[in-house]
């Protein structure tokens, strides 16, 4: 019998073919993982405020301290004023900014950062 190089004498799937196809099998169940699911990554609703919210590790436990913050401001008002003290230096550099100016707020016995407390309130008012 002849055989071409890369050609499987059996005449079924090669090697290569099978381990390409649960390679593509593999990474296709892992996107679909990634994309549908939270086991990677949470996934939020959009909101127009994205671009702050985006400074949050976790909006779910942002929620629950945001939900202890008394703050009767708007969403879009909250939005305007954390655009402003985030823009310069991210939120380490606000947090840094506010305990150096000793803006700090008490919520139910822990003191916290007015920068945190604000976007926290602001996660909880769009939950």
């Amino acid at each position: 019998m002849i055989s071409l190089r890369g050609q499987n004498p059996q005449r079924g799937p090669s090697r290569r073919t099978f381990i390409g196809l649960v390679a593509a099998a593999g990474l296709a169940a892992g996107a679909g993982l990634y994309r549908f699911t939270n086991l990677f990554v949470h996934h939020y609703p959009p909101t127009p405020y994205d671009d702050v919210l985006g400074a949050l590790l976790d909006r779910g436990e942002a929620v629950k301290l945001g939900a202890l913050v008394h703050d009767t401001q708007t969403p879009a008002t909250l939005a305007a004023r954390l655009r402003g003290i985030l823009k310069p230096n991210g939120l380490s550099g606000a947090v840094a900014a506010d305990i150096a100016a000793d803006r700090l707020i008490e919520v139910e016995g822990w003191v916290i950062p007015q920068s945190v407390a604000l976007l926290s309130a602001l996660a909880a008012k769009l939950a």
